[in-house]
């Protein structure tokens, strides 16, 4: 079985295994330590990674660059890695096959490939062109298809999941592995959607979903914490920042800093 294959595979089993929990990493060394802690699985954020390039998020990132993120992650984990495509760079399916074989070659086993804004039918050619070259190449990968349909509002409230339903049905025909819906925390929606749309359903963290135990009971079995780790971590950054720039006194070093020591040795 290629590598590819296998990491795939590996990676297709954690669906079926209660929720999968996805604690989404920015770069190597962040996802080095998501794996030290127990992760089964490291996922990228598209935002977060973005940030560490400096980019901003929204298919800006400079694809050359992704592709040199993805292989210095892959380099020092061991666990599966599925990595945000956003909508793939380009409006042509081809190109984007191109660009996810790329991203398959420097160590994913899954990706995310979203909507957005554009027309179903364009995310479902995209996903049915990555299985085309992936069986031409003899590659694999989980493709988890991300609809934007409760992010973006893109249908009147009533009517949303349906409209998911309908997207994620063109979306498991054309090969997808998974259905992740952003925005989606009503408890009766997720439990709608979980039980109709035919793929392991992914949701992406949000007040409303801190109980992990009642989205797997929902039939969740995905959950993803975006770009909430990036921005906490920014956010305690521009904190300390502060403090140490302007205050009269600071409390660095942080007493809840994981010490040199420690963080050299997960590269050791």
């Amino acid at each position: 079985m290629p590598p590819s294959s296998e990491a795939a595979a590996r990676f297709r089993d954690l669906h079926r295994q209660g929720l999968l929990r996805l604690a989404n990493a920015w770069d190597a060394g962040t996802a080095r330590l998501i794996e030290q802690r127990g992760a089964a699985a490291v996922a990228t954020t598209s935002a977060g990674l973005a940030w560490a390039q400096g980019y901003a998020d929204g298919d800006r990132l400079d694809t050359d660059v992704l592709l040199q993120a993805v292989s210095r992650i892959a380099r020092v984990i061991r666990v599966p890695l599925t990595v945000d495509v956003e909508g793939g760079y380009s409006d042509d399916p081809d190109s984007v096959a191109a660009l996810v074989l790329r991203v398959v070659h420097a160590g994913a086993a899954g990706i995310n490939l979203e909507d957005g804004a554009g027309a179903p039918d364009l995310l479902a050619a995209k996903i049915r062109a990555i299985r085309e070259a992936c069986v031409a190449q003899g590659a694999d990968v989980f493709i988890n298809a991300r609809t934007d349909v409760y992010l973006r509002g893109l249908a009147a409230e009533e009517r949303r999941v349906d409209e998911t339903l309908a997207r994620a049905a063109l979306y498991r025909q054309a090969g997808a592995d998974g259905l992740f819906v952003p925005g989606l925390v009503d408890v009766d929606a997720i439990r709608a959607v979980a039980a109709a749309c035919g793929l392991p359903l992914n949701v992406m963290l949000r007040p409303a979903l801190q109980d992990l135990a009642a989205l797997q009971a929902l039939g969740v079995r995905r959950v993803s914490a975006g770009s909430a780790l990036a921005e906490s971590m920014y956010g305690r950054l521009s904190a300390q920042v502060d403090e140490f720039l302007h205050a009269d006194t600071t409390s660095l070093p942080d007493p809840q800093a994981m010490g040199y020591g420690a963080l050299n040795a997960l590269f050791g």
